[in-house]
């Protein structure tokens, strides 16, 4: 490998002079300030995502806690709602609305899951490419 003398020599005569300039160091501080701010402002912003996440798995729980004792508590004779028709179809609805609603209760329960498993994972990765720069 070569070395180009001239880019050599270009480097070395360059010598660089360092003042000790008041307006450098208040631009400086200034600068440092915004990037400091900007970094409490992100975590704030992470608390409070994290705070939110918190709640929502606390509701989530409850009203899936109560939903599930509502549905085991409530009697398998007794149909949810009485309907007056002799259509097939809408009478299929009413006998099998217990087992209906409780698939829909199941999967939004799940999208759920999948929601807030999907939210941490792209807070923390959210995080991790900050953290990287």
């Amino acid at each position: 490998m070569t070395k180009d003398k001239a880019l050599e020599e270009l480097f070395l005569a360059q010598k660089p002079q360092f003042d000790d300039n008041a307006a450098f160091m208040a631009s400086l501080t200034r600068r440092l300030d915004a990037v400091e701010f900007v970094r409490q402002h992100q975590e704030a912003t992470i608390r409070r995502y994290r705070m939110a996440m918190v709640v929502t798995f606390v509701v989530g729980i409850v009203c899936g806690g109560v939903s599930v004792a509502w549905l085991l508590s409530s009697p398998v004779d007794v149909p949810l709602f009485a309907l007056d028709v002799h259509s097939e179809g809408l009478l299929w609805l009413a006998e099998n609305a217990r087992l209906i609603l409780a698939a829909a209760l199941s999967l939004f329960m799940t999208l759920s899951v999948i929601s807030i498993i999907n939210n941490v994972m792209e807070i923390i990765s959210s995080r991790q490419s900050l953290l990287a720069r």
